[in-house]
């Protein structure tokens, strides 16, 4: 039995940061929380740190110099877990973004094969795009745009052993498609749509319940449009996620949209690409090298091209930018994003029979050691 106790740390728990309890991890799962100085036998010292959930990064379209879309294998998403795991991201949805048919099915495929072999991390896939519109299209092929038939709905909704989340345009898609990718067990997000409110609500009453980068590539809402920005401030059931890099959104709006939504329904993401966990800044999309200056990534046409944004730099960005305490930014990369997913009964909580999925931190909230399934790394 694999068993061992982190000691001396700030754990987060259901109830906040606790520094009198110690983690008791057996097998790869979290067998109890104690009392500090019952700890016993092998035992981790944080050194006074601060002890999380691990973080769920719902929108990692490459990592550690990979590019899901380019090589669509098992090796590109351990690559991509690999460099994303040092900064705190212990589960992720690798996003592939919108391509052929061919092309998803090879992702579904890895996607499926990583999860059957082990490899760290890997929770399921995002599919953002193609079904999406070409007027809020962002850095996405236009010409890989196109509307679902049942054969293809069958083949985006075809993982069977992880989460499968994908992003469509209410307006682009009909309202029965999306409807049958939820009885597929889809998660529907709305993204990259210049719907309406009316059609965006159309798209929520048909099972939607997500919305990807709340503010980037949708309608904004304006006093009388409410638009998509509008249907998502308002719907108290559905999750936004944010990214939090002081340039997708700015900070005043992101407070906007935590005061307008219920607790628990605002999720970091990073938008990744293949900078983040590499020294390389360039990687090639759809034929184009595309650049990372400054830490801000585009296109040649200057539309934003995903980020260079790991999750440990977003917690400390939404308690820095937008003033949450550690606690809430923590549980936005964590918690939040477990429930989003349906994973909340074994993923993103320190708790007693949940996934070791750990990140301890340390007094400037850098990540120094991660743990996936109670197999640990220093970082």
């Amino acid at each position: 039995m694999n068993a061992f106790t982190l000691v001396n740390a700030k754990v987060l728990t259901d109830d906040g940061f606790r520094d009198d309890l110690a983690v008791r991890v057996e097998d790869g799962r979290i067998a109890a929380l104690i009392a500090a100085a019952q700890a016993a036998g092998e035992t981790v010292d944080l050194e006074g740190g601060w002890l999380l959930p691990g973080f769920i990064d719902v929108q990692v379209n490459g990592g550690g110099g990979a590019l899901f879309n380019n090589a669509p294998d098992v090796d590109a998403l351990r690559t991509m877990m690999r460099g994303h795991r040092r900064h705190g991201t212990t589960g992720m949805l690798p996003t592939l973004i919108s391509d052929d048919a061919a092309v998803m099915e090879k992702a579904i495929a890895a996607v499926r094969r990583a999860i059957a072999e082990g490899v760290p991390g890997v929770l399921g896939i995002h599919l953002e795009g193609p079904y999406i519109a070409p007027a809020r299209k962002g850095t996405h092929d236009a010409g890989k745009f196109r509307v679902p038939d049942a054969a293809e709905i069958a083949m985006a909704t075809a993982l069977d052993n992880g989460v499968t989340l994908i992003t469509l345009a209410p307006e682009c898609v009909p309202a029965d498609t999306i409807r049958r990718m939820v009885a597929n067990g889809a998660i529907v997000c709305a993204g990259h749509t210049a719907g309406s409110y009316e059609q965006t609500r159309a798209g929520l009453d048909a099972g939607i319940t997500g919305f990807t980068h709340l503010y980037n590539a949708m309608t904004p809402l304006q006093g009388r449009e409410p638009g998509v920005v509008g249907a998502a401030l308002e719907d108290p059931h559905s999750w936004c996620g944010v990214i939090v890099d002081g340039v997708h959104a700015h900070p005043a709006s992101l407070r906007v949209a935590l005061a307008a939504k219920p607790r628990g329904k605002v999720l970091l993401v990073t938008d990744a690409m293949p900078m983040v966990g590499s020294d390389d800044p360039s990687f090639t999309l759809y034929g184009e090298v595309i650049t990372a200056v400054d830490g801000v990534v585009r296109n040649a046409a200057g539309a934003l091209a995903g980020s260079a944004l790991d999750m440990a730099t977003a917690v400390r960005n939404t308690v820095n930018l937008l003033g949450l305490p550690l606690e809430e930014a923590a549980r936005m990369a964590s918690t939040y994003p477990a429930d989003f997913l349906g994973l909340g009964h074994r993923h993103g909580r320190i708790a007693p029979g949940h996934a070791a999925d750990l990140v301890a931190l340390d007094a400037d909230l850098r990540v120094v050691a991660t743990w996936i399934g109670g197999q640990g790394e220093r970082h």
